[in-house]
């Protein structure tokens, strides 16, 4: 006996000494007893809750509606859940609650224990962690992930609702719009990155006060100066391209950072589709593919997504990554467009123009995939391939017809001045064919001529001493900067064909006198040719024009004292041996 009492002593000054809440509850579900930890927890005195039904205290959402048959009956000892506790001052506390069955010496059930564990400092770390998982630290707004998990939580509703055929969701669509700022690298750079992410928090804030209400856009931080704007129950295009001018709208006043008077203009890319018809990564690329059309049509715009724009780009992007690959499989051709002597009609030289024999897209002409090799750095080895192939073919032409000294004229892409010693890539292909240098010619846009530290001129001189012929390519359609003319070893100026379109008039003298608008400016552009042939022959050069196509044009040209000519009148672009017929002709058949 005195062991019982011994043993009931200790368990009574547990009972009261633990720092867990801990409750005796009868067969009824009312408090029997309860120690100072879990009164502390509630906010009440022991005596208060003498006698008080469990679910006074416990929120009973999802607990048994009795708890002493639950375990008598049911056949458990215990069981364990997170719940939440009903405070005295009003507020919750969470808590994991663990109920227990106390049996006597012979079994039978007397009562429940409850331990209640404090969880509500762990659910509050817990919550911060979650708020800081799914937003942006400098901003508040909802970050990359919290976008990707509202926009993945809408696809699977969607697709949840037609896979258990409800049906629900059949013709919801959803929207993005993706912007980035104009200019704020530039405002990092020269004001610093404080200032930069004061910017970033009034743009968030503005986004974030412009949107707001029920089906208001979930706005978001995707990184950098990037957000983005989440309708997830779009009703089309429409209500898409309003969010998106209503951002450029709140984005429109300036913004006063830190003393600084700042204004900023955005690009918008806007996609909205049928959920059924896209997955999240293909909507947002889309929408971020979308955004950079905006930038290169201008900035400071919308653009919504255009299918045919997105297939065309993606074609470019296959191109520009097989450039490289194709040229190893050797899928580049070369075909040569004769260079026409306008007083006697023979064939003074050769345009070299490669094609592509893409397997898949057919035989690609350079506008197709040379500003692509120029972005990717492809053209250097495309370009090092085409001169030394040109220069073996004209070195053919010469051993077949020494007496013409055919030359080949080579177009030079400005990144090969830049990215590649051009000087040395010109000497080894002539020495590798033994073309003599005086049958090679260079073309090179008047862009190319304004490179860095002078390089440009280095390498044009360097090549012209070797007595290579430099030819300046769509004269007239850049900066036309006439001082370098007489600054650089340049020998030939070949006209851009905009300027020989006019000449598919009829002769001056057949002409009605007509002061329209077409006659004028054809015969300005008589006049500016006539005053290019003058000026290219006072310094020494002689003129070559593009994209003749009648015996007309090549005669009114001679007339202007243009010397050499190319065009479909004369020849089509063609192999190599298009090139050598004609010169045992003696002429092309059209000029004859």
């Amino acid at each position: 006996m005195a062991a019982l009492r011994a043993s009931e002593s200790r368990f009574r000054a547990a009972f009261c000494d633990a720092v867990i809440g801990m409750a005796l509850i009868g067969p009824d579900d009312r408090i029997i007893e309860v120690n100072p930890a879990f009164a502390a927890l509630v906010g009440r005195s022991v005596g208060e809750l003498v006698r008080t039904h469990l679910h006074e205290i416990v929120d009973p959402e999802g607990m048994p509606s009795s708890l002493f048959p639950e375990l008598v009956d049911g056949g458990r000892e215990r069981f364990r859940v997170e719940k939440q506790l009903r405070h005295r001052a009003g507020h919750t506390v969470w808590s994991k609650l663990t109920v227990s069955l106390i049996r006597d010496g012979a079994g039978e059930p007397l009562y429940i224990l409850a331990l209640v564990e404090d969880l509500t400092e762990q659910r509050r770390l817990g919550d911060r962690l979650e708020y800081q998982a799914l937003h942006d630290p400098l901003t508040r707004l909802p970050n990359r992930t919290s976008f990707f998990e509202r926009l993945d939580a809408a696809c699977l509703t969607a697709a949840d609702a037609t896979a258990d055929g409800s049906g629900s969701a059949d013709g919801r669509r959803v929207g993005v719009c993706y912007l980035d700022l104009d200019g704020f690298a530039a405002i990092n750079e020269t004001l610093g990155h404080h200032i930069g992410d004061q910017l970033l928090i009034a743009v968030a804030a503005r986004l974030r006060s412009g949107f707001t209400g029920p089906g208001a856009p979930l706005v978001a931080r995707m990184g950098g100066d990037e957000f983005a704007l989440l309708v997830t129950d779009s009703l089309g295009n429409e209500q898409l391209t309003a969010v998106a001018a209503r951002i450029l709208e709140l984005l429109e006043r300036p913004f006063d950072i830190a003393g600084h008077r700042l204004v900023v203009t955005a690009s918008v890319g806007v996609v909205e589709r049928s959920v059924h018809e896209t997955t999240p990564t293909d909507l947002v690329k889309d929408a971020d593919a979308t955004l950079y059309w905006s930038k290169a049509d201008g900035r400071a715009r919308w653009t919504l997504y255009d299918p045919d724009r997105g297939a065309h780009q993606l074609t470019r992007q296959l191109l520009a990554t097989a450039l490289r690959p194709a040229l190893e499989r050797g899928e580049f051709t070369i075909e040569y467009q004769p260079l026409v002597g306008l007083a006697d009609g023979t064939v003074h030289g050769a345009e070299a123009l490669v094609r592509w024999r893409h397997p898949r897209y057919g035989t690609l002409s350079p506008d197709r995939f040379i500003p692509l090799a120029e972005e990717s750095g492809a053209i250097v080895p495309l370009g090092k391939w085409v001169l030394e192939e040109s220069c073996r073919q004209a070195r053919r032409w010469l051993t077949e017809f020494p007496e013409t000294e055919t030359f080949v004229s080579v177009n030079l892409a400005a990144r090969q001045i830049w990215d590649s010693d051009v000087v040395a890539d010109v000497a080894r292909a002539l020495e590798r064919t033994g073309l003599p240098a005086r049958l090679l010619q260079l073309e090179i846009t008047e862009s190319a001529l304004l490179g860095p530290g002078g390089r440009p001129s280095q390498a044009l001189q360097a090549l012209a001493d070797m007595g290579v012929r430099i030819a300046i390519d769509d004269f007239g359609t850049g900066y036309s900067n006439l001082a370098y003319l007489s600054r650089l070893p340049v020998h030939v100026l070949k006209l851009d064909g905009t300027f020989i379109k006019s000449f598919r008039d009829p002769a001056p003298a057949a002409r009605p006198n007509l002061p329209g608008p077409g006659a004028r400016r054809s015969d300005a552009d008589e006049q500016i040719v006539g005053a290019m042939v003058q000026l290219a022959h006072t310094l020494g050069l002689t003129v070559t024009a593009e994209g003749i196509e009648s015996a007309a044009q090549a005669e009114r040209l001679r007339l202007t004292g243009c010397d050499t000519a190319q065009g479909w009148y004369f020849a089509r672009p063609g192999e190599a041996e298009l090139v050598a017929a004609i010169l045992r002709e003696g002429r092309p058949a059209a000029a004859s």
